[in-house]
């Protein structure tokens, strides 16, 4: 059932949710802050102590939590529509399983140790690796079951040798980290983090923002797509690679965080009825939301466990995705 309102309504709606969020994150935590001390009265007004928490631990931690969510709802708002699939989300291709490996590489081989930024590089790597070889396996014009069963392969194969090389460790240190940082979190990020995701990500949102016409013609089907002038195949290429370099530079910065590319399109699509071009924005501002609100969770529910922000999407994401997988079943058997 579709839900009747403005879309002008539902993205100011959207962008005041995020608003709020976003100051409750860098508010929230073992020192309560009230960040407008700090933005409107200056430093002067808060203590040398709280300044530094505010600026330089909650904030890259609340911008990652609005990019990597945009990033996550955008990209499985885009390949829901591509894949003309309710199931799909940014892990189908194996982006997310190929950059996780990447990381889980620089870890068992010390080079996290030896050098601090050897992790997000190593797992933005392997993400763009994957779309390498997910192109190389589809081919210059595949269909959207090589693209898919392309990614299922990918995955598989990630998700073998990322078992096998945290089999192999010797180091239980090693192999805790490995576990720790394949679970996702937000937690102990710096600026740093923030300027080496930023820019693949906005790079690859905007090839996924270019994808909204398209998709909004092939929501009628690939034959009148086709007849309305669509290319497809660039539709796929920029589809692909947009998600490999948004969704890949944010596994590499934050771990494998997953279900908010499933979870956000299907929360907004009654609001915003079967428009793609409409849903991608809508996506991308609710996954923010989404991820924000995760995060605070994360900190307010449990404040002195090290709770992972993977697992709390996770618990929600599990049974949305069961539920909508019975929907799903019940609407072929009609």
């Amino acid at each position: 059932m579709q839900i009747k309102i403005p879309y002008s309504w539902l993205m100011a709606i959207l962008v005041a949710l995020v608003l709020l969020l976003f100051a409750i994150s860098i508010s929230i935590g073992h020192v309560w802050l009230n960040p407008l001390d700090a933005l409107w009265s200056g430093a002067g007004s808060i203590s040398a102590a709280d300044h530094l928490i505010l600026t330089e631990i909650r904030l890259p931690r609340a911008v990652l939590g609005l990019i990597i969510g945009a990033a996550l709802g955008l990209s499985g708002a885009t390949l829901q529509g591509l894949l003309r699939n309710p199931l799909a989300e940014p892990g189908l291709l194996g982006i997310s399983a190929s950059a996780s490996l990447g990381a889980v590489l620089a870890i068992y081989t010390g080079l996290s140790a030896a050098f601090a930024y050897a992790l997000p590089i190593s797992a933005l790597l392997g993400a763009l690796v994957a779309v390498v070889l997910l192109r190389a396996l589809a081919g210059k014009s595949a269909d959207i079951l090589t693209i898919i069963l392309s990614g299922v392969a990918l995955t598989s194969l990630a998700g073998a040798l990322t078992s096998l090389t945290l089999n192999m460790s010797s180091n239980p240190f090693a192999a805790l980290e490995i576990v720790f940082w394949m679970l996702g979190s937000l937690a102990d990020r710096s600026w740093v983090h923030v300027g080496m995701a930023l820019p693949f990500i906005l790079l690859g949102s905007v090839l996924l923002l270019a994808t909204a016409r398209a998709l909004d013609a092939l929501s009628l089907g690939q034959d009148v797509a086709r007849s309305m002038g669509v290319n497809l195949n660039r539709t796929n290429l920029l589809a692909i690679f947009g998600t490999a370099l948004s969704v890949g530079a944010a596994t590499a910065v934050s771990g494998a965080i997953g279900f908010v590319g499933l979870v956000v399109p299907h929360l907004l699509r009654p609001l915003v009825g079967n428009r793609p071009s409409h849903l991608l924005p809508a996506s991308a501002l609710g996954g923010a939301a989404f991820l924000l609100l995760a995060d605070i969770a994360v900190r307010f529910v449990f404040p002195d466990k090290d709770l992972k922000l993977g697992v709390i999407t996770a618990l929600v994401g599990a049974p949305f995705f069961f539920w909508l997988l019975h929907n799903v079943k019940k609407r072929t058997q009609l």
